[in-house]
């Protein structure tokens, strides 16, 4: 079995940007594409704010376009996820569905995966008015009233930057006490575009049937009363799930599972790097996520270069 000289986990704007990198370097990388290819951006309409494309372009065809560009200069993808890792002796050994790979560095760009409430008609309306990022899509929505979900810091800070746009931002929360800070529960409270419906939860986003959101039914848990919130959008405010479990035990996390790194992408093991939203819980950005991709790729060829292991015949 050849062993490769970089694996990259994730196929998401740090995966691909990671994969030409190593591409153009000549270090032939195999990419496994993992549980959601293509990443957040693939649950994306409409993409303003990416450089380079001044009228904006759809979340799947930026992607799409990174993912051509990376195989032009010969990277390898394949339709799998990484179950089990050893990265205790090197080459690192890996376990994607009936194959075993080595490799002698390794790039983990697997993302974090926004919590949903699970309700068909949200998962339907996905990019259509339900959005787990107000800083991608808030801006959709200017002049309407919008809702957001959740009440922790994650919550706080989506309802107060949505402020910018939406003529009303109602934050509707399962709970009558909140988890979130008391500096960020004071401002939300304080601000005059956000109103609260406590102990209450979502039942049914409206319409699928016209696939766009025009508003959301709840319940009240204390009384069983129903109410109808008519919105423009829906936003999740509950936190992301970063995919780090395969490496439990193996790799440093902080208490919520994301990877710690140092110097932006280079974890505790020699030869293992993290990017994107795999390690970045602040700004959760596709340029943000690229950008730790290159560097990911560009110390991946460093370690190679100065271990005089580069075999890409």
């Amino acid at each position: 079995m050849a062993i490769r000289n970089v694996v990259i986990m994730g196929s998401g704007c740090a995966g691909h940007t990671a994969a030409l990198y190593a591409a153009r370097a000549n270090l032939e990388p195999l990419v496994f594409e993992g549980h959601e290819p293509g990443g957040q951006l693939s649950l994306t309409t409409l993409v303003e704010n990416f450089p380079g494309f001044p009228e904006g372009i759809q979340g799947p065809e930026l992607i799409a376009n990174m993912r051509r560009q990376a195989e032009r200069f010969g990277a390898e993808y394949q339709l799998a996820q990484v179950s089990a890792v050893d990265l205790s002796t090197t080459p690192f050994t890996l376990q994607a569905g009936k194959d075993t790979v080595e490799t002698r560095t390794l790039i983990v760009a697997s993302g974090a995966s926004a919590r949903w409430l699970g309700l068909p008609s949200e998962q339907a309306l996905i990019g259509h008015g339900v959005s787990s990022c107000a800083t991608c899509d808030g801006f959709f929505f200017s002049g309407k009233d919008i809702a957001v979900i959740g009440g922790g810091d994650s919550a706080m800070e989506e309802a107060l930057f949505l402020t910018r746009f939406a003529t009303k931002v109602t934050l509707v929360h399962r709970r009558d006490e909140f988890r979130a800070s008391k500096i960020m529960l004071d401002r939300a409270r304080q601000h005059e575009k956000i109103d609260f419906i406590t102990s209450a939860v979502v039942e049914e986003v409206t319409d699928v049937s016209k696939k766009e959101v025009t508003g959301v039914k709840l319940r009240n848990l204390k009384t069983g009363a129903s109410l109808e919130l008519p919105v423009s959008a829906m936003f999740l405010g509950i936190g992301h799930i970063p995919n780090t479990k395969v490496f439990e035990g193996h790799l440093d996390m902080d208490q919520d599972g994301y990877l710690k790194t140092t110097d932006s992408v280079f974890t505790k093991v020699p030869g293992v790097y993290a990017c994107g939203d795999v390690q970045d819980r602040r700004y959760r950005q596709a340029i943000t996520a690229a950008g730790s991709g290159c560097m990911a790729a560009l110390e991946a060829e460093k370690f190679l270069g100065h271990g005089g292991f580069i075999d890409a015949s």
